[in-house]
């Protein structure tokens, strides 16, 4: 199928009932720079274009990926073709120049300070869509979104988006102003967002863009090996629960086999059919990952592969370290 064709046929996914039509799959640049190691920026900018190449229209990235490196490098790659792009930003994580988490800070002084960065960086008058990376346990989040509502108003931002919170914040959040999207992890591994999250997003009109859809690669049988590669913190990664979970990975990559899949698209094909209303981000890194990812939107899954799955997938490990996860707004229950 050419690449035309493809744009064509692809359905799209409207994010709420007041946000932009989008491809089904979108990209997530976090990636590119170095939070798995070392990366070229030549081959990450050939990445992002050629994505908007094959149809994908919403690109995300962060203001403290790379401490502004990510949004750098999404303005070069989007140059000349700011019309065919939705660029997602999350803001308000703190870093040190040393690379380390400081936390972080939504103030809305803060707030009109990040965006005015951001919008340098990528080289764009408008972010189509503005989202706090984490709840501030300091700052309520009307307060935030208040402030951003305010951008809207102002023509610096067109959507307001949330990223890892929990029903409650989301309902507060919604009621000041309508939000588009929650960007939350989802996967095969991590299915916890059906329980409350999911629902209440149905309920008030609110999409969701889904992250760690390969579980950082755990579902692809990619292990961390590069200095500076964060995933050798997380749980799920390293002791026991790494050679646990190799068994189950092993076990999926002889099922995406039989089915003439890559455990890539596997991973992906079971989001798209269990939330099909809702865009996956993958964080393609190479041409030769992205071109594995789309393969995943012409091989739907029946409901027994569905089913088969899920009762293979049942993986050691939180998603996050410990104190990560006392801080997830998202996790609380």
């Amino acid at each position: 199928m050419s690449t035309n064709d493809s744009k064509k046929t692809q359905r799209r996914v409207k994010l709420g009932s007041t946000g932009p039509e989008v491809f089904p799959l979108g990209l997530g640049c976090m990636g590119m720079s170095g939070m798995y190691g070392a990366t070229d920026d030549a081959e990450s900018i050939r990445v992002i274009q050629t994505a908007i190449d094959r149809g994908i229209t919403l690109i995300d990235t962060g203001d403290f990926y790379g401490m502004g490196h990510n949004e750098m490098l999404v303005g070069r790659a989007i140059a000349g073709r700011r019309n065919q792009v939705q660029i997602s930003v999350k803001f308000g994580g703190l870093r040190g120049p040393d690379g380390s988490w400081s936390g972080v800070d939504t103030r809305p002084i803060a707030v009109k300070n990040f965006v005015g960065y951001s919008l340098k960086r990528l080289g764009v008058e408008a972010i189509d869509i503005y989202r706090p990376a984490r709840l501030d346990p300091a700052v309520p989040i009307e307060d935030t979104i208040g402030a951003i509502a305010d951008l809207v108003k102002a023509g610096y931002v067109r959507h307001i988006g949330l990223s890892e919170v929990g029903v409650e914040t989301i309902r507060r959040a919604h009621r000041v102003h309508p939000i588009v999207d929650l960007q939350i992890e989802y996967s095969l591994a991590s299915r916890s967002p059906e329980e409350a999250i999911f629902p209440a997003l149905a309920e008030l009109g609110i999409s969701a863009t889904l992250y760690g859809v390969l579980s950082r690669g755990l579902l692809t049988g990619s292990k961390p090996k590069a200095q500076g590669d964060y995933r050798s913190y997380l749980p799920r990664f390293v002791g026991s629960n790494a050679e646990r979970n190799q068994e189950i990975v092993t076990q999926l990559q002889r099922f995406a086999q039989e089915r003439r899949m890559t455990p890539a698209q596997l991973a992906i094909a079971w989001v798209l059919a269990r939330q099909p209303t809702l865009v996956p981000v993958v964080g393609s890194r190479t041409l030769a990952q992205l071109d594995d990812a789309l393969g995943a939107l012409e091989k739907p899954l029946s409901k027994d592969d569905l089913s088969a799955l899920e009762a293979l997938v049942k993986l050691s490990g939180t998603r996050y370290g410990e104190e990560q996860m006392k801080h997830l707004d998202s996790e609380r229950r």
